[in-house]
């Protein structure tokens, strides 16, 4: 009773500093709202077009890309230009349609259009897809052509005109197309940044708040609390109140993120459970940091930007996925990526607490490492 005590008085502490609700409440919804519009795309994937000047064919086909509901287009100059943009994730695929596709279509030949993508990529093949449905389309109208050019013995151009004047006269054939098993492509939008903000905020909060504990150490609270309790407990209690402190945070960014951005979290029990794992992280990091850090300006300096490097190399900033192997394998050395992963399963790929058995294995076993360090550090800390 007496740990809840302790964790209590932090708590009220908290919730009386206007600079920590900030960085709670309104700083992780801001940014929720910035990545989330900025990774909104609807259904449609962006993708990068360059036309070499081939002409009318290879006009029309560039402008029924650009006319793809399915496909978000970004016009360039050169492939030079494309393919950077590619590599840089700025277009998921880039389409290049070739300077001889008119002369090789009219002179009865074939035509290859290239696409670039990076293989890390999940979007690309949504992407290819719909490029493939409007290339296919456009093989199907030049096919037309040629067939009317035979049978009436004109010119392909006028076959072409034929063709296309046929166009919406044929009966359509409704396709439906449904996808079993769950999506296995990245949440977009609101989906993505609002469970990468819960990891990045409840660290960043987790470790930030260290002052706290480092205030009550060099104020004397501590002190005076060892006349009447031992040391263990008042590390149970700033244990408590820090898990306390990464579980309220979690809970807002859960309640904003359903109520205002519609954002689903996949399996109940499933982010109950990933949830309090990455709670139990954080405050392992946050107590464990109350005695590294000296000074407070120390932890409120040093500890959110080590909480923002570690997103960043876990994945909250940007989908490991698009990134090499190399560098996604390092950032799987820290907890961020497992718990971002553990996320995507669950509102990505529709699974349940038996398919992210893995990420909780491995963020409880950073969870206990940090936990056991945090209290024989601060421990060391009361009785020195």
């Amino acid at each position: 009773m007496k740990a809840l005590t302790v964790a209590g008085a932090g708590i009220r502490r908290l919730l009386r500093d206007r600079t920590a609700l900030f960085f709670m409440i309104v700083l992780p919804i801001l940014i929720i709202v910035v990545i989330g519009t900025v990774a909104t795309g609807g259904d449609r994937v962006r993708v990068g077009l360059a036309d070499q000047g081939s002409g009318p064919l290879g006009t029309r086909l560039a402008a029924d890309i650009e006319h793809s509901p399915a496909l978000d287009v970004r016009r360039f100059h050169d492939q030079t230009a494309l393919a950077r943009a590619v590599r840089r994730a700025e277009v998921v695929t880039g389409i290049v349609i070739p300077a001889d596709l008119d002369a090789s279509l009219q002179g009865g030949g074939s035509a290859r259009v290239m696409l670039l993508a990076e293989p890390g990529n999940p979007d690309q093949q949504a992407a290819r897809a719909a490029i493939q449905a409007v290339v296919g389309d456009h093989a199907a109208l030049i096919q037309a052509g040629r067939f009317a050019a035979g049978q009436a013995g004109v010119a392909f151009e006028q076959g072409l005109e034929a063709a296309q004047a046929s166009v919406g006269r044929a009966p359509v054939a409704a396709v439906r197309i449904s996808t079993t098993g769950g999506s296995k492509v990245l949440p977009k939008g609101f989906g993505y940044s609002a469970p990468t903000m819960l990891v990045l905020f409840v660290f960043i909060n987790a470790v930030a708040g260290a002052s706290s504990i480092i205030e009550s150490r060099q104020l004397g609270i501590h002190g005076r609390a060892l006349e009447a309790i031992p040391p263990r407990t008042i590390v149970a209690g700033e244990v408590l109140c820090a898990l306390a402190t990464c579980l309220i945070q979690a809970g807002i960014i859960v309640v904003v993120g359903s109520a205002a951005f519609g954002v689903s979290w996949g399996s109940t029990v499933g982010a109950t459970a990933l949830i309090l794992t990455w709670a139990l992280v954080g405050a392992g990091a946050g107590v464990l940091c109350s005695s590294v850090f000296r000074t407070p300006e120390q932890a409120t300096a040093i500890g959110p930007t080590l909480g923002v490097a570690l997103g960043m190399l876990g994945g909250c900033m940007w989908p490991l996925q698009i990134v090499g192997p190399g560098m996604r394998a390092f950032g799987h050395l820290f907890p961020h990526a497992w718990a971002v992963d553990g996320f995507i399963v669950l509102t990505s790929q529709h699974g349940g607490l038996a398919d992210i058995t893995r990420q909780l294995a491995v963020l409880g076993a950073f969870a206990a490492g940090l936990l056991l360090l945090a209290t024989l550090q601060l421990g060391r800390r009361l009785t020195a």
